[in-house]
C-alpha cells in the first residue's frame, strides 16, 4: 500500500492515497483498530456502514450486500461477524415501515446497553460511522436541499423522491450521525474532486452547506481519500 499524505482541513484530518484499493484496505485497519479499542474497555464495538460508493470500495477486500451493516465484538478482522450482531434494514417492508422498524430495533439495543446513548445530544451514539459521499456532497441519503437534511427528532427515516436512484431509500438522520464518537469519510474518483475541494477548503464561506460539511461527530472525524478525489486540494 502507499504511504498516504496527511494533513488537517477545517472539517477534520484527511489522508490521500494512491488507489481506491489503499483508501479500502486503511479504512478496514481503521476500523478494526477501533474494535480493538472498544472492545477492550467496554466488551463491544457498534460500527455503521453505509451503502452506496463505500459499498463498492469495501467490496475490494470484503463482500458486503447490505445498506447497513451493525456490527459488534469486531469488524472487517479474520474472525467472522456472528449473524445475531448484524443488523440491516428489513427490505421486505414497505419504505416507511422499514424506517420505522430500524428505529425500534435500535431502541432495543439501546435498552439492553449494546449501543450506547449520547450524554450532550440523547441520540444513540455508534461507536464509529464508515461513510461515503455523492458526487452532489450527499451522505447517507441526506441530499443538498432536501427536507430530511433538517430532521431533528428521528433516529431513522425513509426518502420516496431521492434525487440519485433509487428514489426510495432508508437513512439514519444527522442527529444519530454526528452522535458518533468516531466517522470515516472514504472519497475516491475524480467526479468527486470539487465537492472535496469545496467541503475541505479554508476559504469556503457558503451558508448553504452541503450534506458532507454538516458531518460533526462527536469525537474524530476522518477522511480517507484517493489521489483522484484529491486532485483539487
Amino acid at each position: 500500500m502507499s504511504q498516504p499524505k496527511s494533513d488537517k482541513g477545517i472539517s477534520g484530518n484527511f489522508e490521500i492515497f494512491d488507489t481506491e484499493e489503499d483508501v479500502a484496505v486503511s479504512l478496514a485497519k481503521y476500523a478494526a483498530d477501533l474494535s480493538d479499542k472498544f472492545v477492550k474497555q467496554r466488551g463491544a464495538f457498534t460500527v455503521v456502514v453505509s451503502g452506496g460508493s463505500l459499498i463498492k470500495s469495501l467490496r475490494i477486500i470484503l463482500k458486503v450486500t447490505t445498506e447497513y451493516l451493525l456490527a459488534y465484538d469486531g469488524f472487517l478482522s479474520k474472525v467472522p461477524i456472528l449473524p445475531d450482531h448484524i443488523h440491516a434494514i428489513n427490505d421486505t417492508l414497505s419504505t416507511e415501515d422499514a424506517a420505522e422498524d430500524y428505529e425500534t430495533r435500535l431502541k432495543q439495543l439501546v435498552k439492553s446497553n449494546i449501543l450506547a446513548t449520547s450524554s450532550a445530544t440523547g441520540f444513540p451514539k455508534f461507536d464509529a460511522m464508515l461513510l461515503g459521499m455523492g458526487p452532489d456532497g450527499h451522505v447517507a441519503s441526506l441530499f443538498p436541499g432536501h427536507p430530511l437534511v433538517n430532521e431533528d427528532k428521528k433516529w431513522v427515516t425513509f426518502i420516496k423522491d431521492s434525487p440519485k436512484p433509487p428514489p426510495e431509500r432508508i437513512t439514519l438522520t444527522f442527529p444519530v450521525i454526528n452522535s458518533s464518537a468516531y466517522i470515516a469519510l472514504a472519497i475516491v474518483g475524480a467526479g468527486k474532486a470539487g465537492i472535496v475541494k469545496t467541503a475541505l477548503g479554508d476559504s469556503n464561506q457558503s451558508s448553504d452547506l452541503l450534506p458532507v460539511q454538516l458531518v460533526s461527530p462527536e469525537g474524530e472525524l476522518k477522511w480517507f481519500l484517493d489521489k483522484d478525489a484529491a486532485s483539487l486540494l
